[in-house]
């Protein structure tokens, strides 16, 4: 019997009265797909139950309001301790529990930072602690002593219905800015009666509702208490602050999940949900730091993909427990897959936010490198194909390959194509890119899964209509992508200018100074990675923005492009993250409503409301979008009977388009 590689990760732990099976855990998320009543739905139980499938020792269904008339805070919370929503609840719970992990729910209050247009019935104002008014100009009352003991009942009500509902561990959201963490920080308690003031009256307010539940479901449920180790805020409270809160909760709960940041404000959300601007695991040194003071297990959370860092993580006694959130959603079977030994096949979390940008604006999750999520309940209960097919997949990017693995998986016989010597497709340019190291990590991890899978491959192989008809398949895949498109303007031709694929094969011929013409995605993560890299980029873009970058290392002034502009194709979430990024690159300038005139020798010469003018570089960088090979793929529509295109070769998009409809278009294979 071979040795278990990661011993200390699959220890069991029990907290209170509970076993777990081993120490990752999936942390609090929500569901966006809600009734409109606000209760989980058949999906849901689908989205929780797939990662207890996967192996996690704990699943926490996230946000339910223990006040839904004064609490709510966004459109995924449910409502609390209500009758109607029992019967969901009770089989979400069921679902988890049956493959062998605690079903887990987390109790919330938004408190002050309530939404007033979710609670119309709330005359204008929220309730906080004291009297104020919010930067967005929202009332805030400050709560009596009779109100504050109505929500200490409300928490102690809405833990007891949880367990009524099958939950075998409460947790207490007493992070992020919620109510709880308002009680807690110094930065929003400024009460000067029992609840406020010093460190043991501001955590009075947590350890009373930690007292009620107690008194309400005995220890036979334990309880996690999630906060944050340190606000991240310039006015909030540090680690040294959160360590002796840590030290208030020790022994009153059975696990202090240390999570950081403040949810109100962008730069310190970007530390609770680390961007891939940001080392994995970044926020473990906290987690760390706590339990040197505390014996009550810790858990760590933010940017966690990796087994072998998750197992040093409990090893070196950093923490007792790992939370993912983003990676459950990435792979959800990570917890099994590592134990058995296939971590190459475990698809690691971009932290491109695609998730959340989804969630926001379409009220779904869906992941970029895993296709299921958002279809958990069609993926768990897919009929095979009625036959086998031999599939034709004509390109080996992100697309093609999603495409075989699928079409593999259900038994057709595939053959995949492709021109170059290497899977991968144009994101390998992108590979030694260091806030890009997740990336190249999915792009090796597809490589070895079409290895091992029953797909025939051919490299250097381009697939012309000859070609084609040669494999007689019975389905043709086109997923031949795009190239990148060569701006008409006066100069392009020249030595000194370069597409952004071949500078980020070759960074070393932007120069000292580059100048880069398109202000979209490509343009700006190719900017941010040569601006760290020393580099003074200036980016240009035609489109108008409204946000200013702060003075440039010259003194002058730069102007951003609207990076939260869905029109400019920033996902959104990443969009913050990507503002919060530039704002520490001074070498970086950016122009708006700024027209690229001609590429000279000495640099491009632009127009904008300023008039005529050169800037100097040593290279021009284009970055303008991509021409999708349309022509190409439609030449291979009459060499099988059944012919379907997918990714840039029909419109450049991104990872998840791609990856998302080639799952679609492989999974439909068979049906006739």
């Amino acid at each position: 019997m071979n040795e278990l590689k990661y011993k200390h990760l699959y220890e069991p732990i029990q907290l209170g009265k509970v076993l777990f099976r081993n120490r990752i855990f999936a942390s609090p998320q929500d569901y966006p797909g809600l009734t409109d009543d606000r209760f989980l739905t058949e999906e849901a139980t689908y989205f929780y139950e797939r990662k207890a499938v996967g192996g996690f020792a704990s699943v926490c269904v996230g946000d339910m309001m223990v006040d839904y008339k004064t609490g709510r805070s966004h459109l995924f919370q449910m409502r609390g301790n209500d009758i109607l929503g029992k019967a969901n609840l009770t089989r979400t719970s069921t679902a988890i529990k049956r493959h062998g992990a605690v079903a887990a729910i987390e109790l919330v209050h938004a408190g002050q930072n309530a939404n007033l247009d979710l609670m119309p019935d709330n005359n204008g104002f929220v309730y906080g602690l004291v009297d104020g008014m919010r930067p967005d100009g929202v009332e805030i009352q400050a709560m009596n002593d009779e109100q504050i003991e109505d929500l200490i009942m409300a928490y102690s009500d809405a833990a007891a219905f949880a367990r009524q509902c099958g939950f075998g561990m409460i947790t207490l959201h007493g992070g992020h800015g919620w109510q709880i963490a308002q009680f807690i920080s110094p930065r929003d308690n400024k009460r000067r009666d029992k609840w406020g003031g010093s460190i043991e009256n501001r955590m009075r307010f947590p350890l009373t509702v930690i007292e009620a539940i107690r008194k309400r479901i005995g220890n036979t449920v334990p309880i996690e208490f999630r906060m944050s180790g340190t606000e991240c805020l310039p006015d909030g409270y540090e680690i040294d602050e959160g360590v002796k809160i840590a030290q208030a909760l020790d022994s009153k709960v059975d696990l202090i999940h240390v999570s950081v940041g403040h949810h109100e404000i962008d730069a310190a959300a970007m530390v609770t949900h680390p961007p891939m601007f940001l080392p994995d695991g970044c926020n473990v040194k906290y987690a760390a730091e706590i339990k040197k003071y505390i014996k009550t297990p810790v858990a760590t959370v933010g940017a966690l993909t990796n087994p072998e860092m998750m197992e040093e993580i409990i090893a070196s006694g950093q923490a007792d427990i790992v939370a993912l959130g983003r990676q459950s959603l990435a792979d959800p079977d990570l917890p099994i897959k590592a134990r058995i030994g296939l971590e190459t096949e475990i698809n690691p979390c971009l932290r491109c936010f695609n998730c959340f940008s989804n969630s926001t604006v379409g009220g779904v999750f869906y992941c970029a490198v895993n296709p299921e999520i958002g279809r958990e309940q069609a993926s768990m209960t897919e009929m095979p194909p009625r036959h086998k097919k031999t599939v034709l997949v004509a390109g080996g990017g992100v697309g093609g390959m999603q495409a075989a693995l699928t079409a593999a998986k259900r038994g057709h016989k595939v053959i995949l194509c492709e021109k170059t010597d290497k899977l991968g497709g144009a994101l390998l340019c992108e590979e030694k890119v260091p806030f890009k190291s997740n990336l190249a990590i999915y792009l090796k991890h597809q490589v070895a899964k079409v290895a091992r899978a029953p797909i025939e491959v051919h490299l250097n192989t381009e697939v012309t209509p000859e070609v084609a008809r040669s494999f007689q398949p019975d389905v043709i895949i086109a997923a031949l992508g795009a190239r990148p498109m060569v701006p008409s303007i006066k100069g392009i031709a020249g030595e000194n200018v370069a597409g952004a694929e071949e500078v980020y094969y070759h960074p070393e011929i932007a120069g000292n100074n580059a100048v880069i013409m398109g202000g979209g995605l490509v343009g700006l993560e190719l900017g941010i990675f040569l601006a760290q890299t020393g580099h003074r980029i200036t980016i240009v873009e035609m489109a108008t923005g409204t946000i200013a970058t702060p003075p440039a290392a010259n003194g002058t002034s730069g102007r951003m492009s609207g990076i939260m502009d869905m029109s400019l194709g920033h996902p959104l979430v990443h969009g913050v993250a990507l503002m919060e990024q530039l704002k520490k690159l001074p070498n970086m300038l950016i122009y708006v409503s700024t027209k690229a005139v001609e590429i000279t020798a000495t640099g491009l010469i632009i127009e904008d409301s300023d008039g005529i003018r050169t800037i100097t570089a040593d290279t021009v960088i284009y970055a303008i979008g991509q021409k999708p090979l349309r022509e190409e793929a439609d030449a291979l529509a009459g060499c099988a009977p059944e012919f379907y295109q997918l990714g840039d070769c029909v419109t450049p998009k991104n990872i998840y388009e791609a990856t998302s409809v080639a799952y679609q278009i492989a999974t439909d294979i068979g049906r006739f």
